[in-house]
């Protein structure tokens, strides 16, 4: 049951996202956790493969940074790529999740 307060902000904003945005945040939700892609991985199981760019702009503007893990989308060479709240807290994030995986195995 959705609540009534939220019902509105949820369906706008989800509204305001072009089509593109959509599928490059049901690509990013398939990444399990402790894992990471690149933003060219996505950007092929999206169908788009020469829009590497326009993945990383995306998620650079990621509305739901906690339900959709933009941080595990690295650059192709491994690097952490940029990360709207730094890269600190982006490499921080990828070693829970790492610690968590080998926790739960």
């Amino acid at each position: 049951m959705v609540n009534k307060k939220y019902e509105n902000i949820k369906i706008f904003e989800f509204k305001k996202l072009t089509p593109l945005a959509k599928k490059v945040y049901k690509a990013v939700l398939g990444i399990p956790i402790g894992e990471v892609r690149s933003y060219k991985w996505v950007a092929q199981k999206i169908g788009k493969p020469r829009a590497t760019r326009a993945v990383g702009q995306i998620l650079k503007h990621n509305p739901w940074p906690l339900i959709i893990p933009c941080h595990r989308v690295i650059c192709a060479d491994g690097k952490l790529g940029g990360y709207a709240s730094g890269r600190k807290k982006k490499r921080a994030l990828l070693d829970l999740e790492q610690q968590l995986k080998k926790d739960m195995v």
